[in-house]
């Protein structure tokens, strides 16, 4: 039986820009690091953001960028912090997909490595009860 997600892997270019990406934008706790000890594929680091294990293994970036993403949950009245945030790093925004009122708000942005994140106000219960109008 699932009893939930174990972790997110997210292979990247450098670990350090990677790790500087996760603490600043995410607040991360870096817990882990493999130095340059190789346990699995590549070096690693590993970090907890609200609870969830998030791994990021050496590699080659994505080439190609597309809608694939991970959604974090925040509240409403942090939006503008999480907005200047990203704009502090310098990262590309994707413009939010059209939505009906009630179903929250989106900031849709790439990390260095063309990972597409979104932090977002609303909840399930929110979009399915609104969707239902």
């Amino acid at each position: 039986m699932i009893e939930g997600i174990s972790h997110l892997t997210f292979i990247v270019e450098n670990l350090e820009r990677a790790s500087k990406f996760f603490r600043i934008i995410f607040g991360a706790e870096e817990i882990y690091s493999s130095g340059d000890k190789t346990f699995s594929l590549t070096r690693e680091k590993f970090f907890l953001v609200g609870g969830q294990w998030i791994a990021i293994m050496e590699g080659e970036s994505l080439s190609n960028r597309t809608y694939n993403h991970v959604a974090f949950k925040i509240s409403d009245a942090d939006f503008e912090v999480y907005h200047s945030r990203v704009m502090e790093l310098g990262l590309d925004f994707r413009p939010p997909r059209p939505r009906v009122e009630g179903e929250g708000r989106s900031l849709y942005f790439y990390d260095f490595d063309n990972h597409l994140f979104e932090l977002h106000t609303g909840t399930l219960a929110e979009r399915l009860e609104r969707y239902s109008e």
